[in-house]
């Protein structure tokens, strides 16, 4: 089973600015979020990232906030660890539009009644990276994994205070039925071939 970019949505959870200079390793997991916002940017992969009581921990890391503003990312505030009954799970899945109501439209002819829209196809593939893993993201993670989302966890790109406690984090999702997974991992399954057009740029993200 390989990812395919046409199908999933990408999760940045708490690279704050007051945050991150706590979590070990952090500027290689700082970096590694950055990158792969930029290749969902380029892919056209949805992204959505979160910040744990934004007025506490401040916004996102100066960093990946100037990414997310290019790409568009919606922002996500919240309170919960976990970022699903804060916005995320409606963001992720948003419910079909209901068809307008109006006048005797059932009584027109079939020819000048509007169609109903489509609703868009659901990604529900879910890449997740984030702080602190034991957390935010492992809280975030598995709730995804129970509304039966497919939950890829970026492993390089997550980060806690010790490396025990991440390293529990990893033990417990993948028992939970997540994909273990690295950047570089995220980004050739993304392109699957060196034929695609946009196979330098995004080889020149991870070099």
């Amino acid at each position: 089973m390989l990812l395919d970019a046409d199908e999933c949505q990408l999760v940045l959870v708490d690279y704050q600015s007051r945050l991150m200079p706590a979590i070990a390793d952090a500027p290689a997991v700082l970096a590694n979020a950055v990158r792969l916002a930029r290749m969902a940017q380029a892919l056209q992969v949805p992204i959505w990232a979160t910040e744990q009581n934004p007025s506490r921990l401040g916004a996102s890391d100066p960093a990946l906030d100037a990414v997310l503003g290019e790409a568009h990312a919606r922002v996500l505030p919240k309170m919960a660890f976990s970022a699903c009954g804060d916005g995320l799970l409606e963001a992720l899945r948003p419910a079909p539009r209901k068809p307008a109501q109006g006048g005797n439209a059932r009584s027109l002819p079939k020819h000048l009644q509007k169609a109903v829209p489509e609703a868009a196809p659901v990604r529900n593939t879910v890449v997740i990276a984030g702080v602190e893993a034991h957390v935010c993201l492992l809280q975030t993670a598995l709730e995804l994994l129970e509304e039966e989302f497919e939950v890829w966890v970026v492993t390089d790109a997550c980060g806690s205070r010790t490396e025990r406690n991440r390293d529990a984090a990893y033990d417990r999702l993948a028992g939970n039925g997540a994909e273990l997974v690295t950047t570089e991992m995220v980004a050739f399954e993304w392109l699957r071939s060196a034929d695609h057009p946009l196979f330098r740029e995004i080889q020149a993200l991870i070099k």
